[in-house]
């Protein structure tokens, strides 16, 4: 018998008030990361990028009793319409996942859709989508 196993995705939108090429730029930039990508009790991140096609990251999320480390390498970067990377976290289980962000320029906003593929379980899907949806609360408010 063969099967195919299909891994859990998740979708999450934000309309930000601020242009397509800032709120791209803001994936990219280390400094930048590391003021918005603060989810649930992460109180603190620190980030290393080299925002090119192959390039890697480090996003060190530092909460009140553990520090989280999520790595990945750009695989699309199509500015300001698409980014594209692996995201390897212990969420993840140490498994390779997906993200993909497109920006959907408007008048003075830009809708941020934010799609997480091959994530291991729905277990993984609830967390990352809280997690998601609380980091684009933040970068929004960042961009004001």
């Amino acid at each position: 018998m063969t099967g195919t196993m299909t891994k859990a995705a998740l979708v999450v939108r934000r309309q930000i008030a601020a242009s397509a090429e800032k709120l791209f730029d803001a994936w990219l930039d280390p400094a930048s990361l590391a003021e918005w990508m603060c989810p649930g009790d992460v109180q603190r991140s620190a980030a290393k990028t080299d925002p090119r096609i192959g390039g890697d990251f480090e996003i060190i999320m530092h909460g009140k009793e553990n520090s989280y480390v999520h790595t990945g390498t750009y695989r699309v970067i199509d500015r300001p319409r698409r980014l594209a990377f692996t995201w390897i976290s212990e969420s993840t289980n140490q498994a390779e996942t997906l993200v993909t962000i497109d920006f959907i320029a408007g008048r003075g906003t830009t809708e941020i859709v934010l799609t997480h593929e091959r994530l291991p379980d729905d277990a993984a899907v609830r967390s990352h989508t809280a997690g998601w949806t609380r980091i684009l609360e933040l970068l929004a408010q960042t961009a004001a």
